[in-house]
């Protein structure tokens, strides 16, 4: 004989069966929609990477000729804070080792043009003229090597 109880397990049996079937296409039309998205956002993560270095390597060069300028027109005091700014920059671009927006030649050649910085530092500061030539002869060496 045969009981409401046996009858039961059978229709726990289907429900349990279907709640697991749809927890699966759930967690495949998640799947569906989350792969291109983290597709896209690794490739915009690099796009931006890319761009940072890119902007780092035009602010040095932008701080460099505002340097070169600024000694030109006999602005020393602003010529000064522009070349600190740059060696700096240029510094922190070099320490940056492989995370660099710098190849290993172009670290190596920006590394020597950093050389003469408590030089034009102490022209600068002087309000020497000869700092002008100078800065203009290294913004010329960093557009070469750049």
């Amino acid at each position: 004989m045969k009981d409401a109880t046996s009858i039961e397990p059978v229709k726990h049996n289907r429900w349990l069966r279907r709640a697991g079937i749809y927890a699966v296409l759930a967690l495949a039309l998640f799947l569906i929609g989350f792969i291109p998205m983290w597709l896209t956002a690794r490739s915009r993560a690099t796009e931006l990477h890319q761009t940072q270095g890119e902007l780092r390597l035009a602010r040095m060069q932008n701080g460099l000729a505002s340097a070169a300028i600024d000694a030109r027109r006999a602005e020393y005091e602003s010529a000064r804070q522009a070349a600190s700014r740059f060696f700096a920059e240029s510094r922190a671009e070099i320490e940056r080792g492989e995370g660099s927006a710098l190849t290993q030649t172009q670290r190596d050649q920006l590394n020597s043009l950093l050389a003469p910085r408590d030089e034009i530092i102490t022209l600068l500061a002087r309000g020497d003229p000869v700092s002008a030539d100078r800065l203009a002869e290294m913004y010329v060496s960093y557009r070469k090597s750049m």
